[in-house]
């Protein structure tokens, strides 16, 4: 197993007309990594879109002073998303709501945190110089078949 290899690290102002230049950039990316369609196309920009506008609202509250970074980490197997921003953190559990919970319906806030779950393989949450949300994808095999 090799060790996984920075594929992108974007340093960002907190400005929502930030995340879809850095969508595009990870979509290419992803392309040229031969991820399949499905992945490239829904699963990674709906997840890095929630998990970039969470940080810019939530983390950071639009202050355009303070930064979000975005580092992708490419492994044999999986696809390694770390979001951080300059906030004080939160509770992942709690922030997390399924929208077709009675309570949830008519809520506005809640939902990013369930798609990417949804979207992703794991959706983590810890301090390291920030609060970071790290978000996991797992890749097909693609290496020939044994003889």
């Amino acid at each position: 197993m090799s060790a996984p290899r920075v594929a992108l690290d974007i340093d960002i102002p907190s400005d929502v007309r930030q995340i879809e230049p850095v969508i595009r950039q990870v979509t290419d990316t992803c392309r040229s990594l031969d991820l399949p369609r499905q992945q490239c196309s829904l699963n990674v920009p709906v997840a890095l879109s929630e998990a970039l506008s969470n940080a810019i609202l939530r983390g950071n509250h639009e202050d355009v002073t303070k930064r979000v970074h975005l580092r992708t980490l490419v492994a044999d197997h999986e696809l390694v998303f770390e979001i951080r921003d300059e906030g004080p953190g939160f509770n992942l559990e709690a922030s997390t709501r399924d929208p077709e919970q009675q309570n949830a319906l008519e809520r506005e806030d809640g939902r990013g945190i369930f798609l990417m779950r949804t979207l992703m393989d794991s959706v983590e949450q810890f301090q390291q110089g920030g609060n970071v949300v790290r978000m996991t994808l797992r890749l097909p095999d693609t290496s020939p078949e044994p003889r």
